[in-house]
């Protein structure tokens, strides 16, 4: 397996990795694992027509949950497959009762409940879910190496497509707080607390507006689509993340703060 290349933690890493990516990601899809995989889902995938007939080949799921970041739930079969035979159109369907927005939009994209269009009838489906399938694979090798890397990956590759969905800015920051890597790195660039995610729901949404408007100059999550603005977050984040390595009672970290302007 392809291991990704980082020469540091932090700006000047992140400076690298963006600079390198295409390159280091197209090196990593043709690992040899990965390539299997892939390949497995674009010849099989077409002829999946049930939930049953996608959770009962592994190759498949792997590439199906990889690409939605829920490699994690590769053994839950049963859940993944109710996830799946429900769809998303009832408001009582299974992937619509978590506040995760990736259960959704993994079973949304598949298409494989009641009155449901199949995702893999659509031109382009396969190569996208493999698209996905390599990007969040490469992300996930990066973060065996610095977690914080991955996350600013994630945040890069997805937060656009949240933030220019459907529905009113509350929705939108609830769908950034309820997928983990964001709102880890919100969390981190805000300067908020671990146990910030026991407070009430809606004072969350407040303190994530206020902050935000204070420290990037946006409270409108869909600006985080423009890419100064991402570009902002990002560097917030990994700046905050490297002054918690460090110790925020370093000088330098004062100084860190000031240019960050919090």
């Amino acid at each position: 397996m392809y291991q990704p290349i980082l020469i540091s933690s932090g700006l000047v890493g992140w400076q690298f990795l963006q600079r390198t990516y295409d390159q280091q990601l197209s090196a990593f899809s043709e690992s040899t694992q990965l390539k299997r995989d892939t390949d497995h889902f674009a010849e099989k995938i077409a002829s999946v027509e049930t939930a049953e007939d996608l959770v009962s080949d592994r190759q498949l799921l792997t590439v199906a949950l990889g690409a939605f970041g829920l490699s994690d739930d590769i053994n839950n079969t049963f859940f993944v497959q109710k996830m799946l035979s429900d769809g998303t159109t009832a408001d009582d369907a299974l992937a619509n009762r978590f506040t995760d927005s990736r259960y959704r939009e993994f079973s949304e994209a598949f298409g494989l409940g009641p009155g449901e269009l199949r995702g893999a009838l659509e031109p382009g489906f396969a190569e996208g879910i493999i698209a996905k399938f390599q990007a969040n694979s490469f992300e996930i090798e990066t973060g065996n190496q610095d977690e914080t890397m991955r996350i600013a990956l994630y945040a890069e590759r997805t937060l656009p497509d949240v933030v220019q969905s459907e529905g009113s800015d509350a929705s939108k920051w609830f769908s950034i707080m309820g997928q983990p890597p964001l709102r880890s790195l919100f969390e981190t660039a805000l300067g908020l607390p671990e146990a910030f995610g026991q407070v009430d729901i809606d004072q969350q949404l407040k303190v994530f507006q206020e902050r935000s408007e204070r420290i990037l100059g946006v409270s409108d999550p869909s600006d985080f689509a423009q890419e100064d603005t991402l570009d902002r977050l990002v560097t917030t984040y990994l700046a905050r993340s490297q002054l918690d390595s460090i110790g925020t009672g370093a000088s330098g970290a004062a100084i860190a703060l000031t240019l960050l302007s919090v």
